[in-house]
């Protein structure tokens, strides 16, 4: 059988300082939706890494007095670190000092945008935030300082090379509107094509080594250094084998899905898709876009020192717990508040004394009555309140509404706890009675195991454990009367957070 490929990337972390939980945040939704596709039997790449060359690099391993190459590594090394305890999927990870892989992508896109007549080189004066790596307009500020940052941009003079972005303006815009390369949301949609109609400018493309000298030389010009675009961008065809595996890179590319934060959006939604179209690559498919994550409602970032640790919040309630309110708590496509009072009331509500209770009533009855055996396979209304649920959650799994699929499927573990104290299994006698409910509800679990699996997968092969199950969920085992054998009753899945 012929697998469909699916191939999703993250934004690549910029390594000035370690990762904090907006990272976090961009990181685990990109592993859920990877994960569902798995579930679903599609041939998966998920590619995540770090963007580790740049002026603020360069300046923050001069402060911490190590070398670039050595600073970075180490903040990569957290990266990794986070990446592993949340249990996040990524096929690869790619990382932009990367001289086999990366370094040949970068110089042969470059080459490329030469060969189609879109680099040329210019004296240029302009406003320059070393927070965004990128050169600002008037309109990108409040008050003379950068929206984002807070700092008054550096004024730059000097000759860079620059692409000719003003040249694809129309282009995107059929694209764009037509969703041949869609975004997701529909605003962030929007605000890119007004963005695009006020009219594109030619965008640098180097900076003098003298002010740069970390990073990807020019092809041809020693005495530029590539700037961040291709760079970094190159990133998602770099770890996909554009240069050292053509095999590879011919089955995955284009990518199904770039995920990313609207911070970013014009560089995946305009520079990105420009440059594509330059060198005669096919564009990818989707563009999601999330929020920003606040702290006490100001926007999080290494630069205004307000971040909140994943190393610290994983130590206090464990990676489930952190994932589950990132992917449950936080809407997908939007901002919010991060919040350690709601990330314990989430996990308590739903993962406690929801899903975990569910398990340990339903477990120890079934250990109970019936030795632990699955009864013979029964009907009821648990099978008709199921039956439109994997529908709807892959639904909202497609239009990047990860959190409303969680909610769907928790509806469903909620129903299956009303029924428990509805029918009251505790009480009666009739074996054949006591059976059917307990089919049911065993069966509920097993299919909650296999759609919350993409949400809190460590969770869910305890479950799976639990109830005998020894294979991988498959989407398709998302049919009714599948559970037979014999469980085998665990610990408590989720002890409540006390406050």
């Amino acid at each position: 059988m012929i697998k469909n490929k699916f191939y999703i990337t993250t934004s690549i972390i910029y390594t000035n300082g370690p990762p904090h939980i907006g990272h976090a945040l961009e990181e685990i939704q990109a592993d859920a939706i990877a994960r569902f596709h798995r579930l679903k039997g599609d041939d998966v790449f998920f590619l995540t890494g770090s963007d580790e060359h740049g002026i603020k690099n360069f300046r923050a391993a001069k402060e911490a007095d190590k070398t670039p190459q050595a600073f970075v590594n180490i903040n990569t090394g957290y990266i990794k670190e986070i990446l592993k305890l949340f249990k996040v999927s990524n096929t690869d990870y790619i990382r932009t000092t990367d001289k086999e892989r990366h370094w040949p992508t970068a110089q042969d896109i470059w080459t490329k945008l030469v060969k189609s007549g879109d680099i040329y080189k210019k004296e240029y004066e302009g406003k320059y935030c070393t927070g965004c790596e990128a050169f600002v307009k008037d309109s990108d500020l409040f008050q003379g300082k950068c929206k984002l940052h807070n700092k008054e941009p550096e004024i730059l003079h000097e000759e860079n090379y620059f692409f000719k972005l003003s040249k694809y303006q129309n282009q995107l815009i059929k694209l764009i509107e037509s969703d041949e390369y869609k975004i997701i949301p529909t605003s962030k949609k929007n605000e890119i094509l007004n963005f695009i109609k006020t009219g594109l400018e030619d965008v640098s493309f180097s900076r003098s080594k003298e002010k740069l000298s970390w990073g990807i030389p020019v092809p041809g010009d020693e005495t530029h250094t590539m700037y961040v675009w291709c760079d970094a961008l190159t990133n998602y065809l770099s770890g996909i084998g554009y240069t050292t595996d053509k095999e590879k890179f011919n089955k995955y590319w284009p990518a199904d899905v770039h995920l990313v934060g609207k911070d970013i959006i014009r560089f995946h939604a305009v520079f990105w898709p420009a440059m594509l179209l330059s060198v005669g690559l096919p564009l990818p498919k989707q563009l999601l876009v999330h929020g920003f994550l606040s702290s006490r409602g100001k926007k999080m970032s290494k630069s205004t020192g307000n971040v909140i640790d994943p190393l610290t919040q994983i130590q206090k309630y464990g990676p489930e717990a952190v994932r589950y309110y990132l992917l449950a708590g936080i809407t997908s496509d939007d901002d919010a508040d991060y919040s350690n009072a709601e990330l314990i009331s989430k996990t308590n509500s739903d993962l406690a004394n929801g899903l975990g209770n569910l398990v340990n009533r339903v477990l120890t009855l079934t250990e109970k009555n019936f030795d632990g055996k699955v009864p013979p396979k029964y009907d009821g209304e648990i099978k008709e309140k199921f039956k439109d649920v994997p529908t709807k959650v892959e639904n909202l799994i497609n239009e990047f509404k990860l959190h409303h699929a969680v909610e769907e499927i928790m509806k469903f573990v909620y129903e299956l706890n009303k029924y428990v104290n509805d029918k009251e299994p505790w009480k009666i006698k009739d074996k054949d009675e006591l059976g059917k409910i307990m089919y049911e509800l065993l069966e509920g679990i097993r299919l909650s195991s296999i759609l919350l699996h993409p949400f809190v997968p460590d969770t869910c092969d305890r479950i799976r454990e639990q109830l005998g199950l020894t294979e991988a969920p498959v989407w398709k085992d998302l049919e009714w009367g599948k559970l037979e054998g014999k469980i085998i009753k665990g610990e408590v899945l989720f002890k409540k957070i006390e406050v």
